[in-house]
């Protein structure tokens, strides 16, 4: 029996980008937690060659016991791919590999063989031309675990939730709307609390329009919408502020006594964030019975194979999700 210790469930993700690279890499360093890597064990050993990196494949069934994870060796939950995978070549014919690895991930932790599942990138694109409908892993891996998905970017100093994700700028006003305000400002407040330990997590909420709206003139989303939603949950004890806008609200002064940020879309909070820590920011899934986090980066096809790349973002999202799974037995008793 192996003391206690987080065990983590690691997805290899693209194989043709440097999701197996970094998997192998991790391989270079040792870590007080579990770490079972769900693969191909071909590509993480031909991965492991090319990149000369020595290593030690340990095959292993889904929630068996892994000790504390050593240099050397990775413990490999096998998933065969089709074979012929490259480095910097996308095929579509390894989509449903892809998928068949985050799936069984999210399906283990929600039975319990694991505290948490990171994901290696993949690529929509490839997954997309071999016919299958797929936004991203927050929506995929909802479908299969239940909840309400809120994504999460987080840095050193800086937490962005979105309320809306993976859309064409088009339809994010339409998208705004009453009852996702109200549901992804209750799943982020209450993960704040439960996943990270904050008793009275303080949120900052952008306005959707330029300048908030400018009392109407340049939107009416904000006196419509956004503003009946925060008096609403603040008279049920949320600590809210807003609706800011956002070319200012990001400034030191006002993020100094903030535990998050709600923006209203994809690139009004994440191009603040990663200009703050591209390289160490983690991905975390909000609002599911599992803890999912992952790196900030994408497939980075190009660099695949080279060995010049940057585990930084893969240690964080190792890194949160330890700590947010040592938190949980105790916030959740």
């Amino acid at each position: 029996m192996f003391p206690v210790h987080p065990r983590l469930l690691l997805t290899s993700g693209e194989p043709a980008g440097i999701g197996p690279d970094l998997c192998v890499l991790l391989a270079r360093r040792s870590a007080p937690c579990s770490i079972t890597v769900l693969g191909d064990p071909d590509l993480l050993e031909s991965r492991a060659r090319l990149l000369r990196v020595p290593i030690e494949l340990r095959p292993v069934a889904s929630g068996d016991a892994v000790p504390p994870h050593e240099r050397g060796v990775l413990h490999v939950l096998p998933t065969r791919q089709r074979p012929g995978a490259a480095p910097g070549k996308l095929d579509p014919a390894h989509a449903a590999y892809v998928l068949e690895t985050i799936s069984e991930g999210a399906r283990a932790c929600l039975a319990g063989h694991y505290d948490a599942l990171v994901t290696a990138p993949v690529q929509k694109s490839v997954i997309n031309d071999a016919g299958i409908a797929f936004t991203g892993h927050t929506e995929f891996i909802a479908e299969i675990t239940g909840g309400w998905p809120v994504m999460m970017l987080a840095t050193k100093g800086l937490r962005v939730a979105l309320a809306t994700t993976h859309l064409p700028l088009a339809e994010v006003s339409r998208a705004i709307t009453e009852e996702r305000l109200l549901r992804t400002l209750r799943v982020l407040h209450d993960d704040l609390v439960r996943r990270f330990g904050l008793p009275r997590p303080r949120i900052l909420v952008c306005g959707l329009n330029p300048h908030a709206g400018e009392g109407g003139h340049l939107g009416r989303e904000e006196i419509t919408v956004i503003e009946p939603v925060l008096a609403r949950l603040r008279q049920e004890g949320m600590d809210l502020t807003g609706p800011l806008p956002a070319d200012t609200l990001f400034l030191p002064r006002n993020l100094e006594h903030a535990d998050a940020v709600l923006a209203m879309y994809h690139d009004q909070g994440l191009p603040v964030l990663k200009y703050a820590g591209f390289g160490r920011a983690v991905n975390i899934t909000l609002g599911l019975p599992i803890i999912r986090t992952s790196v900030d980066h994408g497939t980075a096809l190009a660099l695949a194979g080279t060995g010049r790349i940057d585990t930084g973002s893969l240690e964080e999202a190792i890194q949160i999700a330890m700590d947010m799974a040592e938190i949980r037995p105790a916030a959740l008793a």
